[in-house]
């Protein structure tokens, strides 16, 4: 067989394929009747209300001299991690407001942290293209900084993300500006997979975020500047296992809802979307009300323990919290006394889910704690 006849087969074979996916496309939509406020509403699902009381600023981190980035809760809840761009992370005991640790970065341009499951090491990584991993226990070096365990090394564009393998203190997964997610053992320092890159599956704009799916540590979804969020198996680095194309702007963040069948995202469009990865079906869109998002874009999302609550943090300072059935907004955390003075720029749940941490461009952290009669939700 000629060079000549295996081009036309192969184009051939790729028109059959593309008639194929757009033919099961259209037959998901059919099935697509409803989406879960109209669903929930229809079983009578009564709506969260929420006080001003109900969900209180408790403390407020200050020590930070520049933009706060990001932040982590470790597993058992007591501790948490702080990036900002004035060059350090810092440990925060979350119960005395009390700094354990705060590290001198080689790089100060950071834009991501994370805590490894026992909490013993943190890592972070920014602008340097490189993912850098502190030992807590560490004894620091004569300028009293902590030193530098490990550098992985191998992204050819900024670190956006990073998250470790729930229960696996040596895995590692990444995010970055050249397009890709990388797969690390940390004990070695290697890249053991690469998601993307020259593979037609995956991004083809810089990757922003990364969620690990808690009840299947195999997968993972990411969010990228192409408006799109992809579905990843640790073991098929080859090809995206799903893409959800709705989003009509960059996707800045992605969260596993708690069960492990879904996901949310936050997108510069000003909406959060909740996808189905069984079927690929987008089941809802959490829209602000007409104009609300016009100057506003989404910068990070996570859920509550029960999955029940969507927090959204925007760019103006908002910080919704969305009832999930019921797709309305039932509190704002920016209305109220003590918020943040500028952009939340992160936010995260503690393990138990009875408090929420916010990060801010104000150089503040806050953590707000459910009050009153108010049940962990």
């Amino acid at each position: 067989m000629s060079v000549t006849e295996l081009k036309e087969r192969h184009v051939a074979a790729a028109e059959t394929v593309n008639a194929l996916r757009e033919r099961v496309k259209q037959k998901r939509l059919l099935l697509l009747d409803t989406d879960v406020a109209e669903y929930a509403s229809s079983q009578g699902k009564s709506p969260i209300c929420f006080g001003p009381t109900d969900l209180v600023c408790c403390r407020t981190l200050q020590g930070h001299t520049g933009k706060v980035y990001s932040l982590d809760w470790t597993p058992e809840k007591n501790h948490i991690v702080s990036a900002s761009q004035d060059g350090r992370l810092i440990v925060w005991n979350a119960l005395t407001s009390q700094k354990t640790h705060a590290i001198k970065l080689p790089c100060a341009w950071v834009m991501t942290c994370t805590f490894s499951p026992t909490g013993q090491s943190v890592a972070c990584g920014g602008l340097d293209s490189v993912c850098s991993i502190f030992n807590l226990s560490s004894p620091t070096d004569k300028d009293g900084n902590l030193p530098v365990s490990r550098m992985l090394c191998g992204h050819k564009g900024y670190v956006s993300c990073c998250q470790y393998v729930p229960d696996e203190v040596t895995q590692l997964i990444t995010s970055s500006g050249d397009h890709t997610c990388g797969l690390w053992d940390v004990t070695t320092g290697l890249r053991t997979s690469v998601f993307g890159g020259e593979f037609q599956s995956g991004h083809t704009a810089d990757v922003l975020s990364i969620s690990i799916n808690e009840s299947n540590p195999r997968m993972f979804v990411s969010g990228s500047c192409d408006a799109t969020a992809r579905l990843w198996d640790t073991r098929v680095a080859s090809r995206a296992v799903l893409t959800f194309e709705s989003h009509e702007g960059d996707v800045n963040s992605v969260k596993f809802f708690p069960d492990g069948n879904r996901f949310g995202t936050g997108s510069d469009d000003g909406n959060c979307r909740l996808y189905d990865i069984r079927t690929g079906h987008l089941l809802q869109v959490y829209h602000p009300q007409q104009g609300d998002c016009d100057d506003r874009q989404v910068t990070a999302i996570t859920f509550s323990i029960s999955g029940r609550l969507l927090f959204a943090a925007y760019t103006n300072g908002d910080c919704y919290v969305w009832d999930t059935f019921q797709a309305k907004v039932v509190l704002n955390l920016g209305s109220l006394q003590n918020s943040h003075e500028g952009r939340i720029s992160c936010l995260g749940l503690s393990a138990d889910g009875s408090a929420l941490c916010t990060g801010s461009w104000d150089t503040n952290l806050k953590i707000w704690a459910f009050g009153g009669h108010r049940q962990v939700v």
